[in-house]
């Protein structure tokens, strides 16, 4: 049984924070420690909780080692895209002369960076910096020529 002691000031703090955080995950593990400093039994902090033994006892250490910011803490790996390293070259580019297409964007952007994506990455990457495509139109029919000088007066 890890032995922790709680100041009147830190479970006035749990009590607090465990509704008011943000994150869901940080808010689970402020719970778990504001029943920890009420002496409930680790059981039942498990079963109010729902975490398992490991995890608990993690959250205990997290709190033993940084206090309630090392509990607020989340060290989840956060991929990084290879498309990121060359984010300010491909949105100056795109932004100067927009792609037609995302395939067309798929080609120019292997050809300037030399990473290949599918395009679904690559619309998704686009969309992230703030990147649009073209909206394409239809030109209307060539027999009406009046619709046509209008249309081109609008665009």
């Amino acid at each position: 049984m890890i032995r922790i002691e709680f100041s009147q000031a830190e479970i006035a703090q749990l009590e607090q924070e465990r509704w008011q955080h943000p994150d869901p995950r940080i808010q689970r593990r402020l719970h778990a420690l504001y029943f920890k400093a009420l002496d409930t039994p680790h059981q039942e902090i498990m079963r109010l909780v729902t975490v398992s033994a490991k995890s608990l006892r993690t959250f205990f250490r997290l709190y033993q080692q940084g206090g309630i910011d090392g509990l607020k803490t989340l060290h989840y790996p956060q991929p990084v895209s290879a498309l990121a390293a060359h984010q300010q070259s491909i949105e100056a580019e795109f932004r100067q002369r927009p792609a037609k297409s995302i395939k067309e964007a798929v080609q120019r952007i292997k050809a300037k960076t030399g990473v290949e994506r599918s395009r679904f990455q690559v619309s998704r990457f686009l969309k992230q910096i703030g990147v649009k495509r073209l909206q394409v139109g239809q030109i209307p029919a060539k027999a009406d020529v009046e619709q046509q000088e209008a249309f081109l007066k609008k665009s």
